[in-house]
């Protein structure tokens, strides 16, 4: 068995969901498990329903709602004969009408809750799963539809639940398995999922990657493949360097930490999953179905820079305190206001009296402030940016990373750091240098020569 996960702009329109069908269709003998997320740009608008309706701005809320129907309606349209299209369009209409009074009841209640807001957005997935089984159908492919709430079993952290494992595992047993042993696609959104007690969550944006993941993983596929707009990981963000080129083959920790530094192939948990039990990940472009994409495993080929990745908007957060100094459990006490408070954070370095790190979300970042600040003098440093750079074989080669530095060149530096595993270096600037600091790398490295 295999996974085959598309994303929006695989299952976009029409004609991205005919490539997505033959694509399937010649894959029938790996024994496919298509998820599917929802129509490009769908959980955007269902967002900004929700949070409109709740504003009391219940005209514009409906309007969008109405976008998503005619929307729904006309690729669907498209891809099914008039004779055998009714039964979708009714079922795509009631959903839609269902939407529509979600957002009547947020209009009264006049607040948003996670709860409410995982409810909303998952119809992107649910409608677009329903479309896609029945396109596959018309297609020629035996699909049948499976409602990705009985599979993807989490706990009730709405809009970012948890995963549990051992329960998905037993659902993908007892829903999937039986048929794909049948000879039939079963198709399922990704993104979405429920409590044990039934009740609608979300794994986050970029959450369909984890699903597949995950579910690759309760069934021990053979390989899991994610298809998507561009032809594979790539060396650097092509918006920045037009010359990135396809990498052909990395390893599951470099597409981690691409991932997390803000490469947009990949959500960064989608390759934990698979690391666990060694299944192959393969990133390719639905466009181009015939080409190879890049293969994530683990016995990739070593290089001291594979890529070049970084991400803007990162905010700095120093705290100094004189506790520090040959005092057992500090950073202990320090991480855990970071855990209590549900914010993560990327990039750590120390002295003897400081800590410093970087933070993406900063939603929570008062009441970790807050709480930081009885442990010493804590200050922020806003509008900084992360620039990593990737590379197996990196820590061993200090020839790599003395050309690294050398490129920063007069770019103020806020912070270094080397990963534990040493396949990351890690620099902080300012966030409008990140561009340009990565074009430069990205020179050194893979171009002229390079």
């Amino acid at each position: 068995m295999i996974i085959c996960k598309f994303g929006g702009t695989s299952v976009g329109d029409a004609d991205a969901i005919r490539r997505t069908a033959a694509i399937v269709k010649a894959r029938m003998s790996q024994g496919p498990v298509a998820v599917v997320s929802a129509l490009g740009g769908t959980t955007n608008v269902l967002v900004d329903m929700a949070e409109q309706a709740a504003r009391g701005q219940l005209i514009a809320a409906l309007r969008g709602v109405e976008g998503l129907r005619d929307r729904h309606l006309s690729v669907a349209g498209e891809l099914l004969p008039e004779s055998d299209s009714e039964e979708l369009l009714f079922e795509l209409s009631a959903m839609c009408d269902e939407l529509a009074s979600l957002a009547e009841a947020l209009s009264v209640l006049g607040h948003l809750t996670p709860r409410s807001l995982d409810a909303v957005a998952s119809f992107g997935e649910r409608m677009s799963s329903l479309m896609i089984t029945a396109a596959f159908s018309a297609m020629g492919i035996k699909a049948q539809h499976v409602d990705a709430r009985r599979v993807m079993i989490t706990d009730d952290n709405f809009t970012r639940a948890e995963p549990q494992p051992e329960a998905i595992a037993e659902a993908a047993r007892l829903y999937l398995t039986p048929i794909v042993r049948e000879g039939r696609v079963p198709v399922l959104g990704g993104y979405i999922g429920a409590t044990s007690a039934g009740i609608t969550t979300t794994l986050g944006r970029g959450g369909s990657d984890y699903s597949a993941s995950l579910l690759g993983a309760a069934i021990h596929a053979d390989a899991i493949e994610i298809w998507t707009d561009v032809d594979g990981l790539l060396t650097a963000d092509p918006r920045l360097v037009p010359a990135a080129c396809t990498i052909d083959q990395v390893g599951f920790e470099e597409a981690s930490e691409l991932a997390s530094f803000g490469a947009k192939v990949l959500h960064p948990y989608t390759i934990a999953p698979a690391v666990r039990i060694g299944i192959p990940v393969r990133v390719l472009n639905s466009s181009k179905p015939q080409g190879t994409g890049t293969l994530i495993t683990f016995d990739a080929p070593r290089r001291p820079v594979t890529a070049i990745a970084g991400k803007s908007a990162v905010t700095l957060v120093k705290v100094r305190s004189p506790r520090m100094l040959l005092t057992e459990g500090f950073l202990r006490e320090m991480f855990a206001i970071f855990e209590r408070h549900k914010t993560s954070v990327d990039v750590v370095a120390t002295s003897e009296v400081s800590v410093s790190v970087t933070v993406d979300d900063t939603s929570q970042l008062e009441g970790v402030l807050g709480d930081l600040r009885a442990l010493g003098d804590v200050a922020i440093e806003r509008h900084r940016g992360v620039v990593a750079i990737v590379g197996a074989a990196l820590s061993e080669s200090s020839e790599a990373m003395s050309r690294a530095l050398r490129v920063l060149g007069g770019t103020r530096l806020h912070m270094l750091s080397l990963s534990a595993t040493g396949i990351n270096l890690t620099m902080v600037v300012d966030g409008d240098e990140v561009p340009a600091l990565i074009q430069r790398l990205h020179c050194e490295f893979f171009e002229a020569g390079a």
